[in-house]
């Protein structure tokens, strides 16, 4: 039998492990997580920055199919973090209980987890550690679970999708134009095409569709050699971090395209209206062409530019 005072000292992560209804969850964890803030309610913690110690553990929904090492099918540790840098950086909170509450019911708004256990201790107030430890469940949150994901929705950044054409990646200008582009405030994803190569002919539909999304590709690899700040990015999960990072992203379409449950509606050939449709799954602010013509239809606002007078 665990014992129930060793058991209140033990890592979250132990606690869960014992503390768990079904034996069937997973658990990620999150541990010794340290932070400078200003926090307390005590006049002489204001002004002030302490140090603050998270240990998170979340359980959540095992993952009844094959993983194939994907990690837009788990919950990232990302998302962790993230709800944490989130809250501080939300408003100066007096007490503990309130920060490990907001980052608790965040974590719980994913569709995987089940229950999150929060510690957080401040290291710089006494001789130890002082803090608290909570758990909270899915249904705890439920009566406004609504709200919180609406929150959540609107504060989802909007990227600015650009897609350079051959001509515009193999221009002189294209440094300049990067740091044109990234110098906005809005997240940058870069499109592309095909190459201005031969491609193999398969006369299937599927196989020829696979290898226009590998050619797409290949070329995304040679924008990233033409200037080293952007990096391929072929899933959501690491658009997300990109995105929240400053990381100027080239969009790499199979994983996502394949995956999709409500795909384009275009072949990879037309690679305009394919980045048009990714344009408008990523909720774009703004989608700019540079060097070739507008698709005909878009869901975001769309500009065409010519390479002479192209300005961003």
């Amino acid at each position: 039998m665990v014992s129930e005072t060793r058991l209140a000292f033990a890592h979250p992560a132990e606690r869960a492990i014992a503390t768990a209804e079904d034996s069937l969850r997973d658990r990620i964890s999150l541990r010794d997580h340290l932070v400078e803030v200003e926090i307390g309610a005590f006049q002489a913690e204001r002004g002030t920055r302490q140090r603050i110690r998270f240990d998170v553990v979340v359980e959540v929904v095992p993952f009844s199919g094959p993983l194939d090492d994907d990690v837009d099918r788990i919950l990232s540790y990302d998302r962790v973090t993230e709800a944490i840098a989130h809250e501080l950086a939300a408003e100066r909170v007096n007490l503990l209980e309130t920060l490990a509450e907001r980052i608790a019911e965040r974590i719980l708004l994913e569709p995987q987890a089940l229950r999150s256990f929060v510690r957080i201790e401040k290291l710089d107030r006494g001789p130890g550690a002082l803090g608290v430890e909570i758990v909270r469940a899915r249904q705890d949150v439920a009566a406004h679970r609504e709200a919180l994901a609406q929150e959540v929705a609107q504060e989802r950044p909007h990227p600015r999708v650009v897609y350079l054409s051959n001509a515009a990646m193999a221009d002189d200008r294209l440094a300049a134009w990067l740091d044109a582009l990234a110098a906005r405030p809005e997240p940058l994803i870069l499109c592309v095409g095909r190459p201005d190569l031969p491609a193999p002919v398969t006369g299937h539909k599927m196989t020829q569709r696979r290898i226009d999304l590998l050619s797409i590709e290949q070329n995304a690899w040679l924008l990233a050699a033409r200037d080293l700040r952007c990096k391929v990015v072929a899933t959501r999960t690491e658009l997300d971090w990109a995105m929240k990072n400053g990381q100027i992203c080239v969009w790499a379409p199979s994983k996502i395209v394949l995956d999709a449950t409500h795909g384009p509606g275009v072949q990879p050939a037309e690679s305009v209206a394919l980045a048009a449709w990714f344009a408008a799954e990523m909720e774009a602010s703004e989608m700019v062409v540079l060097g070739e013509a507008a698709p005909a239809q878009a869901e975001v606002p769309l500009r065409a530019l010519a390479l002479h007078d192209a300005l961003f």
